[in-house]
């Protein structure tokens, strides 16, 4: 068995900082108490607790002389103010860049900005970053949390404003980091006034990462760390994708029977988990494989004296028989003579982590292989596996012959292809053969079904089958082009997948034919390239505008009427509507204000004040959000004018003077803000 450890395995930064503040308060005699466990971690924990350290779950319990240590989820500025009003000593251990989203959330919401929470909102993480949002003047709520892209798209649609007003998005440290991108693209076509901070930290990301790419390389795998751990429930799942994976806090619960059966084993442990319980889970792990070793070269020598031992030998014979009995270890079988016959139970299945029990059940008829007899005492050894595999063969002969499509499992990704299993036989797909296309990866395809064909047995290579997963592929690509196009019509909606993109639109895959979404069809809004709308491997709907038959050509469209925003403000914000609007641009006569995703309403400088102004600066700032009052819209020239004045007083809004009139001008794009988290803001343009 080959074990290897992931690069990035064990505490990081912020754990460990944590760890080593209450040890060294331990070290300079302090009473020291933590509020919560100190990390995720129940052996790290016990330790702490065996040696004075005294677990409180509010800042009531802390005792007077004691040092309360915060840990590095960080708690709330509440739970900060009650610590400082029991009149004990804080040690501060919350990790610096979770300290760091606290900086974002207070900054944001005092400033206005409605806070989204990507987490969990039982972590004491999240909760901490919960309870550094102000109260915004106005607003419900000041904060959101969403668990996944889902929920955020869900969070738009019970709360219809919210995606129109200024929003900051942070994530927990600990956030899976496919999801965090599966949500930037929610914020970035439904959220239009969103600021995103990557605050997931690196080291989290990083363990992910190298978490996955090396389940996709092994058979099992093993994450070490404790089972309420964030941090580890993410890399369980990450590497259950790829294998067979178990969670294990200590050296103890290893799965040594599935181990003695695992060629490649792949570990990796939580930030919360110490390197002496990673070092005995390996040194257990190598112990024992030596050992199965050294029993299974004993059982090797045993067989071969077994061998010598055996009367007569009546080796492949087909015989049928009845299940009379099962034990963990063997099935006893009725074959109609007067020998007992038995099924070892690795001679049941090609699964050797299967059960006899799951396998079979008393009653069961089956056909079988005799592997010997032992007539001095009186039993027959019989392999219901060996059966299958010659059986497997005659169905992987006559489809080679008959180039019928089979049905496999992708076993294992090998130099210069793939080893599919099919009818229990197993079967090399050259890299050449695997794929529809020679780019597309292979590691995609492991643990996959596939439909493949025979091309080529050879009985005196070892039984060797060859076969090909791409003739399959390309059949059912020519019938779905075929049936596409004698179905399509113009204005029919399909469902397909974004396959690339250019400077000039995206290419959609139908199932089975490529058409094209313009990027004058993607948004009502202009925008400079496609991905800002859709990127590949994204599923969208889309109709048919038009399409040429000969030529091979579809033209596809993907904006709806019903969202053009001009349809929006004539239903939704007639003249003499009064509503929120951001500034976004600046001129000598006017300011421009978003009502809405691609349109953008002038104020002109007289409609701003109830006084004269010299310049719009004097009263307006970029971001400000204003209420505004509609007094003109005109749909033919796309222009709308707005009034602040008219607001302010009962008179009514002054008119500007044919001199004043200007030509509406596009609003000059606002740089966002330096913060110190990565940040991305997402205002869309407006539209022409």
């Amino acid at each position: 068995m080959k074990i290897t450890l992931a690069e990035t395995a064990g505490f990081c930064f912020g754990v460990s900082r944590a760890v080593e503040m209450v040890e060294t308060l331990l070290g300079e005699g302090k009473r020291v108490a933590t509020l919560g466990p100190i990390i995720h971690n129940p052996q790290i924990v016990e330790r702490f607790r065996a040696r004075g350290v005294n677990i409180i779950e509010t800042p009531e319990q802390a005792q007077a002389g004691s040092v309360v240590v915060i840990r590095s989820h960080g708690v709330s500025s509440a739970v900060y103010d009650r610590l400082l009003a029991r009149g004990v000593e804080i040690a501060d251990a919350t990790c610096p860049f979770v300290a760091k989203i606290h900086r974002i959330v207070s900054e944001a919401t005092g400033s206005g900005r409605i806070v989204l929470i990507a987490g969990d909102e039982t972590h004491p993480e999240v909760e901490g970053i919960c309870g550094h949002c102000k109260e915004i003047p106005g607003e419900e709520k000041s904060f959101y949390v969403f668990r996944n892209a889902g929920e955020l798209n869900s969070l738009a649609e019970k709360c219809q404003n919210l995606p129109k007003k200024p929003v900051t998005v942070v994530a927990q440290t600990t956030f899976s980091a496919e999801e965090w991108k599966n949500s930037k693209k929610i914020l970035k076509k439904v959220y239009t006034n969103a600021l995103s901070f990557d605050t997931i930290c690196n080291a989290t990301a990083l363990r992910q990462s190298q978490a996955s790419s090396l389940s996709k390389q092994c058979d099992l795998m093993i994450v070490v760390g404790g089972k309420h751990s964030s941090n580890t429930a993410k890399l369980l799942e990450v590497c259950r994708k790829n294998c067979e994976t178990y969670l294990v806090e200590t050296a103890d619960e290893l799965p040594l029977k599935a181990l003695r059966t695992a060629a490649n084993v792949g570990v990796t442990a939580g930030a919360s988990t110490p390197a002496d319980i990673i070092k005995e889970v390996l040194e257990t792990m190598s112990n024992d494989a030596i050992n199965n070793a050294a029993e299974a070269a004993q059982d090797s020598n045993f067989a071969e004296l077994l061998e010598e031992s055996l009367k007569s030998f009546n080796t492949d014979e087909k015989v049928h028989g009845v299940v009379v009995g099962i034990t963990p270890t063997e099935v006893y079988v009725d074959v109609g003579r007067k020998q007992a016959g038995f099924i070892p139970a690795e001679e049941l299945s090609n699964d050797p982590a299967a059960k006899p029990e799951d396998i079979v059940k008393l009653g069961d008829e089956m056909d079988l292989l005799i592997m010997r007899t032992n007539d001095q005492e009186g039993t027959i050894m019989l392999s219901k596996k060996r059966y299958d595999a010659i059986r497997g063969w005659e169905t992987i002969a006559a489809a080679a012959e008959s180039k019928e499509v089979l049905t496999g499992t992708v076993a294992e990704v090998v130099k210069g292809g793939l080893i599919v299993v099919t009818e229990g036989v197993r079967v090399f797909v050259p890299a050449s053969q695997a794929t529809a296309s020679r780019n597309d990866p292979l590691d995609d395809l492991l643990k996959k079904e596939v439909k493949l064909r025979i091309i080529e047995v050879n009985r005196q290579r070892g039984r060797r089958a060859v076969g090909s997963i791409r003739s399959v592929l390309r059949d059912e690509r020519r019938a779905l082009t075929q049936k596409f196009w004698e179905e399509i019509e113009e204005n029919k909606e399909y469902v397909g997948t974004v396959k690339s993109l250019t400077q000039y639109g995206a290419f959609v895959d139908l199932g089975g034919v490529d058409g094209m979404i313009h990027i004058s069809e993607l948004s009502w809004v202009r925008i400079k390239h496609p991905s800002e709308v859709v990127n590949v491997g994204d599923t969208v709907r889309v109709f048919v505008k038009s399409f040429d038959k000969e030529k091979g050509k579809i033209s596809l469209g993907y904006k709806r009427q019903e969202d053009n925003p001009w349809e929006i403000m004539k239903r939704d914000y007639p003249v003499g509507t009064v509503c929120e609007a951001t500034i976004v641009g600046m001129t000598t006569f006017g300011a421009f204000a978003r009502i809405l995703p691609g349109i953008d309403g002038l104020i002109h400088i007289s409609q701003i004040a109830n006084r004269r102004i010299e310049k719009p600066q004097d009263v307006l700032t970029i971001g400000q959000t204003v209420q505004v009052k509609v007094t003109d819209v005109d749909f033919e020239k796309k222009r709308v004018s707005l009034s602040i004045r008219a607001l302010l007083s009962d008179e009514a809004p002054a008119e500007p003077t044919a001199a004043e009139e200007v030509p509406v001008e596009e609003a000059p794009a606002e740089e966002a803000p330096a913060e110190e988290a990565p940040v991305e803001e997402i205002v869309p343009e407006t539209a022409e």
